[in-house]
């Protein structure tokens, strides 16, 4: 893409109010994440029966829960357990699945039958029904978690990966490069790995909502993290026998993970406006 091209689109990106929109919120809620243990005014694990129920204040924003922490705490760090497991999960599966699926395209034969099968297998089952399953048997952890999701998902950038090599590998450059006597690694790497970035990003971009969702969910059913680790799903769990008289427990880290999710959203539609030539 030429200098003027990409300016183009990053002004039309610049105009998009849903991906700025997007990207502002992903960014504050990151920094938020990042800096969190400065940021929090209280510990989110501080337990203070005589505050319990506390309505939102001054000294509490976002009001208290059953334990009498502070719910803005909680949240906070919640925010930082969601950004990290779906970063993480999204990334080893966008790279595993990624590379399996632009092998299977790119090489063909019982290779590409062999992955492409596996991918089928995978996607005949629902992920969630797949990631309740995969997490009951390993048990609850933030690292069992971000297996169960990438689990999940690493079949879907295999298949989108595996359209995208075989789109590329009928190129004129990639044969060009196939009668120069390049290797097979090397087209694979130079050629058409690169060329395959921009749809792999976008779906990341938009799964990472979907992931921090599962995680979420899993979370809510206590197949996720342990106890003691600040979840949105397990405190909207616990507040679910308190709605009728603290309804700030549940509501606030509800609105937070539907901020987060949406801010991806936005951004994923914005970078696929961005990145897509089609666009």
């Amino acid at each position: 893409m030429t200098d003027t091209g990409l300016h183009r689109r990053l002004r039309q990106f610049a105009k998009n109010s849903g991906a700025m929109a997007g990207l502002l919120i992903v960014l504050v809620l990151v920094i938020i994440a990042v800096f969190a243990p400065q940021v929090s005014p209280y510990q989110p694990n501080a337990i203070a029966i005589h505050l319990r129920f506390q309505p939102p204040s001054p000294e509490h924003l976002f009001g208290t829960d059953n334990l009498g922490r502070d719910v803005l705490s909680r949240v906070i760090f919640a925010t930082r357990i969601s950004l990290l497991v779906g970063v993480v999960s999204v990334a080893i599966s966008g790279v595993v699945g990624g590379l399996l699926g632009l092998l299977a395209g790119f090489a063909g034969g019982a290779l590409d039958n062999l992955i492409m099968r596996l991918t089928d297998i995978q996607l005949s089952f629902p992920p969630l029904l797949v990631a309740v399953a995969v997490a009951a048997v390993l048990g609850p952890g933030l690292i069992n978690v971000i297996i169960v999701l990438t689990i999940t998902q690493w079949a879907q950038y295999a298949r989108l990966g595996r359209g995208s090599a075989l789109r590329i590998r009928h190129l004129e450059y990639v044969q060009a490069a196939q009668a120069l006597g390049s290797s097979r690694a090397r087209i694979l790497l130079r050629h058409v790995l690169p060329n395959a970035l921009s749809p792999l990003i976008i779906m990341a971009t938009l799964q990472l909502a979907l992931v921090i969702l599962t995680e979420a969910s899993l979370s809510f059913l206590g197949l996720g993290v342990p106890p003691e680790v600040v979840t949105f799903g397990s405190m909207i769990s616990a507040s679910r026998d308190y709605l009728g008289i603290a309804w700030w427990f549940g509501v606030f880290p509800g609105i937070a993970l539907m901020f987060l999710v949406l801010g991806f959203n936005f951004l994923g539609d914005g970078l696929n406006d961005l990145l897509d030539p089609k666009r």
